[in-house]
């Protein structure tokens, strides 16, 4: 699948879905949010709106942005390497796409107090024991390929365009992937109890998709641009 690139096996339609998933997702789970009685977008992690009667929608939410990241992939593996880089950097994108979908398959445990019994916000932030579930368990493995797999992505394609000599594209790739680990390093650390950070965990969280979820939508731009005729 990640072999033979050349930019005429490349269809638009497949890598247009890169450039659409991160604002379709972003835009649909904070509309979702704004919906869920008791929800603080400041306080709770996104995972906790797949709980509940309504927890459909995240779910779905989460797989569709999934299938797009995967059909993306597909996209992007046949695009020139001077635009997306190593075979990696598409293998990554596919794996990050499936984690989303494995994250809507799989319901996350109860995460700073939303939705811990009845589906709302409790006002308590500190961590607390809760007894994890398979589902739970599940649902965390599949947010490593998403919050490793995508910075891993952009630093390669950083190392890539700097020796090419694509300053611009090197350190905007290179900041991304650091902006998305350093904030998911923070909300980890909010949810996970920490009193200078509590209250603030959705807020991280929320800063760590849309830089890695941006950087996918701008590679995705640029390879669209790369199969343009005389591009």
């Amino acid at each position: 699948m990640w072999a033979g690139r050349s930019s005429a096996g490349a269809l638009p339609l497949e890598i247009a879905c890169g450039v659409v998933a991160g604002p379709l997702f972003v835009s649909s789970f904070t509309a979702i949010g704004a919906r869920r009685a008791g929800y603080d977008w400041r306080r709770c992690a996104v995972s906790s709106l797949a709980r509940g009667r309504a927890g459909w929608l995240q779910r779905a939410n989460f797989m569709l942005t999934g299938a797009l990241y995967c059909i993306a992939a597909r996209g992007l593996a046949r695009s020139p390497r001077q635009a997306v880089g190593p075979w990696a950097v598409p293998a990554l994108i596919f794996g990050a796409g499936a984690g989303l979908v494995g994250s809507g398959l799989f319901v996350t445990d109860p995460v700073a107090g939303f939705s811990r019994s009845s589906g709302d916000h409790d006002g308590d932030d500190r961590a607390r024991h809760v007894e994890p579930t398979r589902s739970g368990q599940l649902h965390n493995l599949c947010a490593i390929p998403i919050f490793a797999g995508i910075p891993a992505a952009a630093l390669i394609c950083a190392a890539s365009a700097a020796r090419r000599g694509e300053g611009r594209w090197a350190s905007y790739s290179a900041g991304s992937a650091i902006a998305m680990t350093g904030a998911f390093v923070l909300f980890g650390a909010a949810f996970g109890g920490a009193p200078r950070l509590a209250g603030r965990g959705g807020v991280f969280q929320r800063i760590s998709i849309a830089a890695g979820f941006g950087w996918l939508s701008a590679l995705s731009l640029r390879a669209l641009g790369s199969a343009r005729p005389g591009a």
